[in-house]
């Protein structure tokens, strides 16, 4: 097990890869999975929610949108997001994609 990681590379496994992102997860804490997912320039995540789970999302490279429940924000390099439990989220990449991690709590539901 390693304790320390660098932003860019948060170790773990692909969890989901398509033409839309790489999503990496860390799964070596008990109760709390670190996740990166790299969104491609104009693509999309899919939108969902998680009945029963909160997430934190913290924004390393890029730029584009965030859209939680019927709400739509910018997001930029050093913002962090914080979703509430049950909350539809998506996030939308602009023209140089962007990079972002984030923590839940739990297991990857999908």
């Amino acid at each position: 097990m390693t304790d320390k990681y660098n932003i860019n590379d948060i170790g773990g496994k692909v969890a989901k890869e398509d033409d839309r992102y790489k999503v990496s997860d860390n799964t070596e804490l008990k109760n709390l999975v670190l996740s990166s997912t790299d969104l491609y320039a104009n693509k999309s995540t899919s939108g969902h929610k998680h009945p029963g789970q909160e997430e934190v999302y913290y924004f390393v490279k890029g730029s584009g949108e965030m859209e939680i429940n019927d709400r739509k924000f910018p997001i930029n390099a050093g913002d962090t997001v914080l979703i509430k439990d049950g909350d539809f989220h998506r996030v939308h990449a602009g023209n140089q994609g962007c990079y972002f991690v984030c923590v839940f709590d739990g297991k990857r539901e999908h």
